[in-house]
C-alpha cells in the first residue's frame, strides 16, 4: 500500500505539472479571447468522458466487479486444472463480455457526436457568438470518448488488480500528446491544434496500458465448445447488469460532470474571456482535490474488496482514515489557493497573450472557487464507499442531483449580478451540499462510520485553513515578486495551517509526523 501510494503521489504530480504547463501552453498561445473560448468549449466533452469513463463511472463500476471477480476466482481455482482455470476464470470471463460491447457502444456515440457537432455546440454555449471554430474542435475532441473509455476499463481493471503504475501515468502521456500537438501544429491549425492535441493524448492513455493490460488481466478466454446450452453459457458469464449498478453510477457521474455543463452554459453569454478565466481558475484550483483523491484512488480496491468479503468494519477503518487524510491535504492546499492566488496564477500564466488584466479577473474566480475544493473532496472521497458494494444504491445519485439543482438555482440568480463570481460560488454551494449528504448518509446506508467525529475534526482542520488563507492573503502582497512570494507560501501556509491545527489539538495535526514516520518505514520495507 506505502508503494502504491508513492507510486500514486509521484505520478499524479508530474500529471498535474504537465497538466500546468499544458494550460501555460494554451493561455500563452491563445491568450483568453474568443479562440481559447472555441477550444474550452470543444474541452467540455473530454471533461465528460474523463468524468464518466476514467474517474467516476467506470472506475465505480468496474473496479468492484473486477474485485468481486477475482475473489470468486481466488475461491474456485483450487479444484480445477490450469486449462479449466483458464476458461472458467470469472476475471477474463468479465473481460470478454464486457469489453468488446462497450468498445462497440463508445464507437458508436463518438460517430454521433462528430455528426451532431453542431447542435452540441449550440447545446453547450447558446450565446456564442461565432460557433464555427468550435464545432471544428468538438468533432475532433469527440474521439475522446472512445479513448478515454477504453483508457478508463484498462484503469479499473489494473488497479482491482493491484497495479498502479500504468493507471497513474495516463494523465502524463495525454498532457504530453496534448503540448506535443500543440506546438508543432499551432502555426498551422491555430487553436485547432489544441483539439488535435486531445485526441492525441486519449490514445497514449491507452497504448502507455496496453501492456500492463495483456500481461495481468488479458483479453478474456479461449473459445470454448458450445457444449452447454445457451441458457447455461449465459449465466455463466458475467455482466454489468448482474451487479445492479449501471444506471445509479451513471446517473451520479452525469449529474457530477454537469456542474462543467452548468458554468460554460451561463458563462457563453458573458463577455469574451470569461469561460477562459473559469477554466483556467478551476484547474488551479482543483489541484489539491485531485493530489488528495490519490490516497481514496489507492485504497478504493482494498474498500471494496473488504465490503466484497464481509469485513464491514475494515471498511470503516479505512474510510475514516481515507477521509482524515483527504481532508487534511486538500485543505491545506485550499489555504494556500486562496492566499496565494494573484502571485500564483501570474507565475503560471501572465506571459504571451495572456494580460495582467487576465490575472486578476481568474485569481479573484479562484479565491471563490477555493471555497468548494472540501466538498469536491469529499464528494470524491464519500461516492466510493456507496459503490462498493453488489447493491445498487441511489443516494449518491439523488444527492448529487440535489447540488446541481442548488448550482442551477444559484448560478443562474448570481450570474446577473456578479458574472463569474456568482458561477463560481454557485458550483461551491452546490458541491458543499453533496457533500453533506453523502457524509450523512453513508453512516446509515453502507458502512458505519461515525459521522458527528468525523464532522468534527473536518470543522477543527477548516479552523486551521481559515487561520492560514488568512495569512496568505496579508504576507503575499508584501513580496514584489510573484515568484518568490509563492515560494515562501509554500512555506508559510502550512507553517500557519500546522501550528493553528496543534493550537486547537486537530487530531489529524498533532498525529501527522508520526504516520508520516511510519509511512517512510513501511515504505523502505516495501522498497
Amino acid at each position: 500500500m506505502a508503494k502504491a501510494a508513492a507510486v500514486t503521489a509521484g505520478l499524479t504530480a508530474a500529471g498535474a505539472v504537465f497538466g500546468l504547463v499544458r494550460d501555460q501552453t494554451i493561455a500563452h498561445l491563445f491568450g483568453a479571447g474568443h479562440d481559447s473560448d472555441a477550444f474550452l468549449i470543444a474541452w467540455t466533452v473530454p471533461e465528460m468522458a474523463s468524468t464518466l469513463l476514467i474517474e467516476d463511472a467506470m472506475a465505480l463500476l468496474m473496479v468492484p466487479a473486477f474485485s468481486h471477480a477475482l475473489a470468486r476466482r481466488a475461491a474456485g481455482r483450487s479444484a480445477l486444472t490450469r486449462r479449466e482455470a483458464r476458461a472458467q476464470d470469472p476475471v477474463r470471463l468479465l473481460v470478454g463480455a464486457t469489453l468488446p460491447r462497450l468498445v462497440v457502444l463508445l464507437a458508436a456515440v463518438a460517430s454521433v457526436l462528430v455528426v451532431a457537432a453542431p447542435a452540441v455546440v449550440a447545446v453547450l454555449a447558446p450565446g456564442l457568438p461565432d460557433p464555427a471554430l468550435a464545432v471544428e474542435c468538438t468533432r475532433l475532441t469527440a474521439l475522446t470518448v472512445l479513448s478515454f473509455g477504453i483508457a478508463g476499463y484498462f484503469s479499473a481493471a489494473l488497479r482491482a488488480h493491484r497495479c498502479f503504475l500504468s493507471p497513474a501515468a495516463i494523465y502524463v502521456s495525454y498532457n504530453v500528446g496534448i503540448i506535443g500537438t500543440m506546438v508543432a501544429l499551432h502555426t498551422l491549425w491555430g487553436v485547432r491544434a489544441a483539439a488535435a492535441g486531445v485526441a492525441v493524448g486519449g490514445f497514449l492513455m491507452v497504448l502507455v496500458q496496453l501492456p500492463a493490460f495483456v500481461r495481468n488481466v488479458g483479453f478474456g478466454p479461449p473459445r470454448a465448445k458450445k457444449t452447454a446450452p445457451r441458457s447455461q453459457r449465459d449465466r455463466d458469464r458475467p455482466t454489468l447488469i448482474a451487479f445492479g449498478v449501471i444506471a445509479p453510477v451513471i446517473f451520479f457521474a452525469v449529474f457530477r460532470q454537469s456542474q462543467v455543463l452548468v458554468e460554460r452554459f451561463l458563462a457563453a453569454s458573458l463577455p469574451p474571456g470569461a469561460i477562459s478565466h473559469l477554466n483556467y481558475a478551476q484547474k488551479v484550483a482543483q489541484m489539491p482535490m485531485v493530489l488528495s483523491l490519490m490516497i481514496c484512488t489507492v485504497t478504493f480496491p482494498v474498500v471494496a474488496q473488504a465490503m466484497a468479503g464481509g469485513e464491514r468494519e475494515k471498511a470503516r477503518r479505512r474510510v475514516e482514515q481515507d477521509l482524515a487524510l483527504a481532508s487534511l491535504a486538500v485543505l491545506m492546499g485550499t489555504a494556500l489557493v486562496i492566499g496565494y492566488a494573484p502571485q500564483i496564477i501570474q507565475v503560471l500564466f501572465e506571459r504571451g497573450a495572456f494580460t495582467h488584466e487576465d490575472t486578476l479577473a481568474t485569481a479573484s474566480v479562484m479565491r471563490v472557487y477555493g471555497l468548494g475544493l472540501l466538498g469536491h473532496c469529499l464528494v470524491g472521497a464519500l461516492s466510493r464507499p456507496f459503490f462498493s458494494t453488489a447493491r445498487p444504491t441511489w443516494f449518491p445519485a439523488f444527492a448529487m442531483g440535489a447540488g446541481l439543482l442548488v448550482n442551477v438555482v444559484a448560478g443562474a440568480f448570481a450570474v446577473g449580478w456578479w458574472g463569474t463570481y456568482g458561477i463560481a460560488a454557485a458550483n461551491a454551494a452546490g458541491i458543499s451540499t453533496t457533500a453533506v449528504l453523502l457524509l450523512t448518509g453513508l453512516g446509515s446506508r453502507i458502512i458505519a462510520i461515525q459521522v458527528r467525529r468525523v464532522a468534527v475534526s473536518i470543522g477543527r482542520l477548516g479552523v486551521a485553513a481559515v487561520a492560514a488563507a488568512a495569512t496568505g492573503w496579508i504576507a503575499g502582497p508584501k513580496i514584489p515578486d510573484p515568484m518568490l512570494s509563492a515560494a515562501l507560501g509554500c512555506l508559510l501556509v502550512p507553517a500557519m495551517f500546522g501550528a493553528t491545527g496543534m493550537a486547537i489539538r486537530a487530531l489529524e495535526v498533532t498525529a501527522l509526523p508520526g504516520q508520516i514516520s511510519q509511512l517512510t518505514q513501511r515504505f523502505r520495507n516495501v522498497r
